[in-house]
């Protein structure tokens, strides 16, 4: 009997993505199950629900069940000036997802890739993510977005706080209609305006989107960013499962240049998610570069029987 045969789903595929990184020369990071709760409780911003399982351990000190990966790693990396870690997890974390009644078990792999940075790392990453999704499925997508331009469209527009926010809730839900109201109300002008309503209506391949950013931006530090890590890209990457899509969001206060999402057909939500979270390191004083992401084996058992 072959093990595979056995194996279900979620393991195969799990199984699949750890020989993929390690090929690619990421070590495995082992970690507990638990940490000190004060590391959440000063990154709560950061966590996808900030319910957190607690509890007191035999030295009195208060610990958590993990709820994420990264902040662990981070925690406890350091690379050597000038070196970058690649390492992938097999874990599992704990918390509430978004319209579940209570805790659940989530099992993960995923990679960070901490240290040098740059176009080649951000290149890297996106191409281990895009074949993650092709070992889960031929039939898949990965999006990707520059927090760099949303950040200038939002400043060109003079749009900050609350307003800030609703516009980039308008993004991410390609709500046009709302963004033109938006921006008829705060009184954006209107090169600043067709700016962002191209961002909410762009999407497609990088040689059909990059030029008509740079016919929107110039040549931005965040254009020419992200032209440079498409440039990076592997050739031997299959064509079509990477798309420039300005909808795709991430946490603000914490990620910075790519950030992107990965989905498969037959899943209504994104079975990967990732980014460049460099200021996350400045916050628990790191320095260098960061990106990462997470695959999600909980939601594959939703997939139809000949995926993955």
């Amino acid at each position: 009997m072959e093990i595979e045969s056995i194996l279900l789903k979620e393991e195969l595929v799990a199984l699949r993505l750890r020989a993929l990184y390690a090929s690619a020369g990421y070590r495995q990071y082992k970690m507990s199950k638990f940490e000190e709760y004060d590391l959440y409780a000063r990154n709560k911003d950061f966590l996808a629900s900030e319910r957190i399982v607690t509890f007191t351990d035999v030295t009195g000190k208060l610990m958590a069940l993990k709820p994420d990966v990264t902040l662990s790693i981070i925690k406890n990396t350091e690379p050597a000036p000038g070196k970058t870690e690649k390492l992938y997890y097999n874990e599992t974390v704990y918390r509430v997802p978004k319209g579940a009644p209570g805790f659940r078990e989530i099992p993960q792999v995923g990679v960070e890739c901490i240290g040098a940075g740059g176009a080649g790392a951000a290149a890297e990453v996106l191409a281990l993510a895009c074949r993650s999704l092709l070992i889960i499925s031929p039939r898949c997508a990965l999006d990707v977005s520059h927090f760099g331009l949303i950040a200038q469209a939002l400043a060109e527009a003079g749009l900050a706080g609350d307003a800030a926010a609703a516009a980039v809730t308008c993004l991410n839900e390609k709500n046009v209609h709302s963004l033109i109201s938006l921006c008829e109300e705060n009184d954006v002008p209107a090169p600043a305006a067709e700016k962002l309503k191209l961002l909410a209506t762009l999407y497609g391949a990088p040689e059909e989107v990059l030029p008509r950013l740079r016919e929107a931006f110039g040549s931005s530090p965040a254009v020419e960013e992200l032209a440079a890590v498409v440039d990076a890209l592997p050739e031997d990457l299959p064509a079509g499962v990477l798309r420039l899509d300005f909808s795709v969001q991430g946490n603000i206060k914490y990620y910075n240049g790519v950030v992107f999402k990965g989905y498969v057909r037959g899943l209504p939500d994104s079975v990967l998610s990732g980014g460049q979270y460099d200021p996350l390191l400045r916050r628990m004083k790191k320095s260098g570069g960061a990106l990462g992401f997470a695959v999600y084996l909980d939601s594959l058992q939703q997939l139809p029987g000949e995926e993955a």
